[in-house]
């Protein structure tokens, strides 16, 4: 694998990198060894007063918001351009800050933000309004227009691709753009600062501030130049987001947690739903807001299917991320793989059985932990019920379609779901009833830009992707005009 030098990250203000004001830093540790690999600039409420202001300037002298929308598309075209040119660095920078496997970062993570700014690209052109026919001696009609500054707050486990999921919708409609990256995972973020500028991006249309939820975070939530919050992360702190957002009448887009359940029915394709199965839950470290961690087989096939997964899941490759075989890589810090401990742990005091894994790896002081599988837990057990955000797969029996649809339906999440079934009928019919905003069928994590996704229930609201999440980024204006 190629090896790229690491320089100490600084904040991206107004089109210029800067130091904190107070000349704060933090360090930022590849989770694969545990080491310290640099340091990036630690913003304050100040530093995000300025980031703000820069992009309120920008927005408002029309730069970025005046061009059309074929001349923002074309500087959006370059940037996937530009991310395509570049993914070996990209790549190996995503796979060294969040321990993701280089070939998972390569395949996925690149690929998929190329895609997203290609996308919008191709869509900033097609909004327009409409006109209205009404019975007014008078001509009606609406126009779509940018909200203004907009604060992308995401989290470590998909920093580039839920960068690109918000900040490529919000330029391609005219916005212009804060973006406050995970404090563990910044790396990507100030990477593509540098990209936008080469594309063309006016100074100020994209600024990067770096830093603690709780400081840079919180004065990016609350700062009255911000017209519109986009926020990726936990469902506790998407709570407090929006409460903030509320009291300032902001619109918000949330995409929170989740507990997706995969739903196996006797008539599956078994050796081809075990490949979903795993991807589902081992995907990123099961990192995944979108991941499968809850199995729900029917009972038919219930002890046949436990039997297939305590044999292949540990055959799974984990380790080192910068080897191309590794499929699993470490968990992205100590405090995620803690928590992967506890929630296992607590398994064993609620009756549950370890299939396999249950322990972490030790290697090279990186934050492995092995892929597992408990059977035999209540429906009731916080294990099920709770996000553990980990490589865990908790397996229930079902002995009825309503007996799966309620057992799926029992958590307070709704961001994704998944069927398996060769039964076409029953495919839909289920999906019908399943509360998520997205439902897989025969596969697991299937994403495209132009397929929108978001949640229900404490998942969250509001959807990224396809044409509703640039819908999202704009207002609607009506015009009338008087023909007496």
């Amino acid at each position: 694998m190629t090896t790229f030098e690491i320089e100490p990250g600084r904040l991206f203000i107004g089109g210029q990198w800067r130091e904190a004001a107070d000349g704060a830093r933090t360090e930022v540790v590849d989770p694969s060894r545990g080491a310290v690999v640099t340091t990036v600039a630690e913003a304050g409420a100040a530093d995000v007063d300025a980031a703000v202001r820069a992009a309120r300037e920008a927005f408002d002298d029309g730069s970025w918001s005046g061009l059309s929308g074929r001349e923002r598309g074309r500087i959006l075209h370059r940037v996937a351009e530009l991310i395509r040119e570049n993914a070996d660095e990209i790549a190996h920078l995503e796979s060294l800050d969040v321990g993701k496997p280089i070939t998972l970062a390569q395949a996925v993570d690149v690929t998929n933000a190329a895609n997203d700014y290609e996308h919008f690209a191709a869509l900033a052109h097609t909004l327009h309004g409409a006109n209205r026919d009404t019975p007014m001696n008078a001509l009606a009609y609406t126009r779509r227009e940018p909200l203004g500054v907009v604060a992308a707050i995401t989290p470590f486990n998909f920093p580039l691709i839920l960068a690109g999921s918000k900040i490529a919708p919000a330029l391609a409609a005219g916005n212009t753009v804060v973006h406050k990256p995970a404090d563990e995972t910044p790396l990507s973020a100030l990477y593509m600062a540098r990209l936008f500028q080469r594309a063309g991006v006016p100074d100020g249309v994209v600024n990067v501030v770096t830093g603690a939820g709780p400081v840079a975070g919180e004065a990016l939530l609350r700062h009255s130049g911000v017209d519109k919050i986009a926020f990726t992360g936990s469902t506790a702190v998407g709570r407090h987001a929006a409460s903030v957002a509320g009291e300032a009448l902001k619109p918000v887009t949330m995409e929170l947690g989740g507990n997706a359940a995969h739903v196996v029915f006797e008539d599956a394709e078994l050796e081809k739903a075990v490949g979903a199965i795993i991807k589902g839950f081992v995907f990123n470290s099961g990192q995944f807001c979108m991941g499968g961690p809850r199995l729900l087989v029917a009972r038919s096939v219930y002890a046949t299917l436990l039997g297939i997964l305590e044999q292949a899941v540990p055959g799974v490759p984990l380790g080192d991320p910068r080897l191309p075989e590794t499929v699993i890589g470490p968990m992205a810090g100590e405090k995620h793989l803690k928590k992967v401990e506890e929630y296992v742990e607590l398994a064993r005091k609620e009756g549950g059985r370890i299939v396999c894994g249950g322990e972490r790896l030790d290697l090279d002081g990186g934050f492995y932990y092995k892929p597992t599988v408990i059977a035999d837990l209540p429906n009731d057990s916080r294990v099920i019920q709770e996000e553990i955000f980990g490589p865990v797969l908790t397996v229930q029996p079902f002995d009825s379609e309503e007996e799966a649809i309620r057992l799926a339906n029992s958590t307070p999440y709704g961001l994704a779901s998944g069927i398996q079934t060769s039964n076409l009928a029953r495919a839909h019919r289920i999906a019908d009833k399943l509360q998520a905003g997205i439902v897989w069928v025969n596969d697991w994590a299937m994403l495209d830009p132009a397929v929108p996704f978001g949640g229900v229930k404490d998942s969250g609201f509001g959807r990224e992707y396809g044409p509703e999440a640039l819908a999202a980024y704009t207002r609607t204006k009506s015009v009338v005009v008087s023909l007496d």
